[in-house]
């Protein structure tokens, strides 16, 4: 009987020992979860610069928009910094970006700096801001629009293939590779893609205040190194991200020291979003060009 006893009395204690500590471990969750829940309201409370980064391939994006809305409308983001490392990408999405950063500029500070490649769409993006870094090194330029495509019907009459297509017009679907790209149907592409280029010229002709006749010299797709693009007044300045604080505190009294918070972009699509830029390779062909249908990009990344 004692031994039951005793047994009874062990099983008790350590009944307890397990209720103290399985309170304790929820207390401690408990103070660990109000401690991060009050850092992450001193950091949304807190003055800072914001700080977005625009890489890879530009696409539209309703995501970013939001994000660059919830920035511009956030007291405490006292100006914007962006960071541009992109070849480009289609003629909306650098377009959306630039109206995006114009927006914003209509509220607080916006400068772009560029890294090591921001060209075409990217470029275009980095017209959106009110002064523009690059590094010495850096690869930009490359203002202009272009469409590929590839005529297939040779080689799939080699193969015994014949496509057939019912079309409302002529017109209707050019360029396909399926079928030969008609002189009438390379006109009308033609004026297309010339009514954009005259789009991204006259961005470039506005926001850096250069004569329409020397945009036109600068706009024949070639590419500039940041020095010689500071040179021809297609960058303000040759630097990084210290050369943009200073222009901030020079231009607007915003100190240096404020501390940068980068721009947090959430999706709902980002597996899709991958195979999507994974699709634009070197060679652009027209089911691809689906993205947008006309692009502004230097050397597409390489798949």
């Amino acid at each position: 009987m004692s031994l039951d006893a005793d047994r009874i009395i062990d099983r008790r204690r350590l009944k307890r020992h397990l209720i103290f500590w399985r309170i304790a471990t929820v207390v401690s969750l408990i103070v660990v979860g109000v401690v991060a829940l009050e850092r992450m309201g001193k950091l949304r409370q807190e003055v800072h610069v914001a700080r977005l980064s625009v890489e890879g391939i530009i696409l539209d994006d309703p995501w970013r928009d939001k994000a660059l809305e919830q920035v511009r409308d956030n007291d405490k983001a006292k100006a914007l910094i962006v960071r541009i490392d992109s070849p480009g990408g289609t003629v909306v999405g650098g377009e959306a970006l630039f109206h995006g950063l114009r927006a914003m500029a209509a509220k607080k500070p916006v400068v772009a700096v560029m890294s090591g490649t921001a060209t075409s769409a990217g470029y275009m993006a980095a017209l959106g801001a009110e002064y523009i870094v690059a590094r010495e090194a850096t690869i930009t330029g490359s203002i202009g629009v272009i469409m590929q495509t590839a005529d297939m019907t040779q080689l799939l009459e080699k193969l015994g293939i014949k496509p057939e297509s019912i079309k409302s017009g002529e017109l209707k679907a050019q360029p396909n590779p399926l079928e030969p790209f008609t002189p009438a149907a390379r006109e009308a592409v033609k004026v297309v893609v010339l009514d954009l280029f005259e789009m991204f010229v006259g961005m470039v002709e506005k926001r850096r205040k250069i004569p329409r006749e020397q945009v036109l010299k600068l706009a024949d797709g070639r590419v500039f190194t940041g020095r010689q693009a500071e040179k021809n007044g297609l960058v303000d300045t040759i630097g990084g991200e210290r050369k943009a604080r200073e222009w901030l505190r020079d231009s607007f009294d915003i100190s240096t020291k404020l501390p940068v918070k980068d721009v947090e972009i959430q999706r709902d699509d980002e597996p899709w979003r991958d195979i999507l830029t994974g699709m634009v390779g070197k060679t652009l062909f027209s089911e691809r060009l689906r993205l947008d249908g006309l692009i502004s990009l230097w050397h597409p990344e390489l798949r």
